[in-house]
């Protein structure tokens, strides 16, 4: 297969490049920036139709993961940047399939597990979940990211490709233990010891082995009676406070100091981040995924943090 990859040049992307480009298939990732890969990497911006356009038609698939980094305060010219990176990609790419003589018979777009509510009381799944539309007491950074996510999608919707399949990948946090990612800054926490509960510690985190994540992929083009929103997470969020636990028994780090809200607002505050990836509760799960027959090879957080651990290791 030919597999184009916009914005792949981030750790998921890099990831699933390796992973495509091992298998045996023509890998093309769109960049704005060279890298020394072995797969070819051609240049866009990430807005406007280019010679770029010409990898798509004829390719099998697309999957576009382009979006600038949330790590950032959202001031208004990081929210303007965060929205327009992921909206303009997506109208981007809609054309250029259009424009296709030959569109490709999939395209996987990145999207976010963050648009449901923030909840405790039950989970999120693609069937029953509740989007969230109507929390006017949340964050004001909370609704930015809702916003964000389901304008990602409504870009998506609105391409008109009738000749190819387009699935939403509503994703959570991806576990790996390649530099820089969510895995490594918690393990560094945990390394110092400082990894215990953040604020009350019940909200709960959704997550998702990088394997799983990287075999759900491959298991999405394969079955080609799924398509629109599909949750990428394993099947067993757990509420932070259990989370960090298990992560800091993975390690064999008995101590892990506690912050309170204030604390974790005032640390983003000065690391010029946002605190919503820590104390919003994202208790989802992947209904369709579990429905159609997928099998996680680390359906629980206590056996990935293991293995993560293990492999963080051996990579230093």
């Amino acid at each position: 297969m030919k597999i184009v990859i916009p914005g792949g040049s981030g750790q998921i992307g890099q990831a699933l490049a390796r992973s495509f480009y091992a298998a045996g298939h023509e890998v093309v990732v769109l960049s704005r920036a060279p890298q020394a890969v072995p797969w070819r990497v051609v240049m866009w911006d990430g807005r406007t139709l280019g010679t770029w356009a010409g990898e798509v038609d004829g390719a099998d698939v697309v999957i576009n993961l382009t979006g600038r980094s949330v790590n950032c305060r959202y001031t208004p010219a990081n929210r303007q940047a965060i929205t327009a990176s992921r909206v303009d990609s997506t109208r981007v790419v809609g054309v250029a399939i259009a424009r296709a003589g030959r569109p490709p018979r999939v395209w996987l777009q990145a999207s976010t597990a963050t648009v449901y509510t923030h909840r405790f009381d039950a989970f999120n799944d693609e069937a029953t979940g509740l989007l969230d539309r109507t929390e006017s007491d949340a964050p004001d950074t909370w609704r930015f990211s809702v916003g964000v996510g389901l304008a990602w999608e409504k870009a998506l919707d609105e391409a008109v490709t009738p000749h190819t399949r387009k699935v939403k990948l509503r994703t959570s946090l991806m576990m790996s233990p390649a530099p820089g990612g969510v895995f490594d800054v918690l393990l560094r926490l945990v390394r110092f010891g400082l990894g215990g509960r953040a604020g009350d510690g019940r909200q709960y985190v959704s997550w998702m082995h990088d394997v799983d994540y990287i075999n759900a992929i491959h298991w999405l083009l394969a079955h080609e009676d799924l398509e629109g929103p599909v949750i990428l997470a394993a099947p067993e969020p757990l509420p932070h406070a259990e989370f960090m636990r298990e992560l800091r028994a993975a390690w064999g780090q008995p101590v892990g100091l506690p912050a309170a809200r204030w604390m974790l607002e005032l640390g983003a505050f000065f690391l010029r981040t946002e605190t919503e990836l820590i104390l919003k509760s994202r208790r989802v799960t992947p209904g369709r995924l579990l429905q159609a027959g997928f099998t996680f090879q680390f359906p629980t957080w206590a056996g990935a943090a293991r293995d993560l651990c293990r492999r963080w290791r051996e990579r230093t």
